[in-house]
């Protein structure tokens, strides 16, 4: 299409807008006018820019669609991939390769097994017996 008839087409959606945008704003107010008249000015702002000009561009031309197509499954492989790799981190020695050491034990028993890193050592009394309660308590759920 040419650059005159987008422009055209551009400002006619405008002024339809506008027209609309001034019936909504008589019958429910000056917010809902306003709202209306901004996203009239969007096809004008578009065909200014050029933006429009892209998008009738690709909507006709089968090479760009191609191109949306192996963008489109690019990402889709991405994504796949990184689900792929994080299901074998969480499951240990999957596809046959060496695991890390300790990737392999079940996370349950390595939970009350072990303190995380930077955890203060031992049970420590507390001087509130509120507090000793919780402590307990979640040291018999194995949470330190």
């Amino acid at each position: 299409m040419s650059d005159t008839a987008i422009d055209l087409i551009s400002l006619g959606v405008t002024l339809v807008g506008l027209v609309i945008s001034w019936g909504v704003y008589r019958r429910r107010g000056a917010a809902s006018g306003m709202r209306g008249a901004a996203l009239s000015l969007v096809p004008l702002a578009a065909a200014m820019t050029g933006v429009t000009e892209f998008f009738v561009d690709l909507a006709f031309s089968p090479v760009k669609w191609a191109g949306v197509g192996v963008a489109g499954l690019a990402v889709l492989l991405y994504l796949t991939s990184g689900a792929m790799l994080s299901r074998r981190a969480g499951s240990g020695d999957a596809g046959g390769k060496a695991a890390a050491p300790g990737a392999g034990e079940p996370k349950a028993a390595g939970r009350a097994g072990r303190k995380p890193k930077g955890a203060v050592g031992g049970a420590q009394p507390s001087g509130d017996p509120e507090m000793a309660e919780i402590e307990k308590i979640l040291r018999d759920r194995g949470i330190s």
